[in-house]
């Protein structure tokens, strides 16, 4: 299993950076590994939300079948991969001073015909610095 977790300060009111965050269809302009997102529900929001995100890293591609299991509004989103890839990830917003502190959080596992866990000892270090990069993203996408 890898255990991410990356963390930026966005000198922004919670409410902007929950603005962002809760706005699923823009996640792929602010995640570099995310090309799209194909939502399978008719919620585009909240707890329930099913979607289909077709992710790359390199020459590697997958579909992440993703479900919002957590929504606690402008605090935190959290979502279970049931795709390929399987684990959880969670968004957490808090305030803090001059801004909001914005951490990623991801528990990844990989199939054994995939590598598994010497799969998720390479991953860790790759994945970590693509999510700093789109934290990176987002912070200068609300800080302008």
């Amino acid at each position: 299993m890898a255990n991410i977790t990356q963390s930026v300060f966005i000198a922004a009111p919670i409410e902007v950076v929950w603005k962002e965050a809760a706005d699923l269809p823009s996640h792929v302009e602010w995640m570099a590994d995310a090309e799209s997102i194909e939502f399978l529900s008719d919620l585009r929001a909240g707890v329930g939300v099913r979607m289909k995100v077709e992710t790359a890293v390199g020459p590697l591609r997958t579909s992440d079948l993703m479900e919002v299991i957590e929504w606690v509004e402008s605090r935190t989103i959290g979502v279970r991969h049931t795709g390929l890839v399987r684990g959880s990830g969670r968004f957490e917003l808090a305030p803090v001073a001059g801004g909001t502190r914005f951490t990623w959080t991801e528990r990844l596992t990989f199939p054994w015909y995939l590598g598994g866990a010497l799969t998720a000892i390479f991953a860790k270090p790759v994945l970590g610095w693509i999510w700093r990069r789109n934290l990176r993203g987002l912070k200068a996408r609300i800080e302008g």
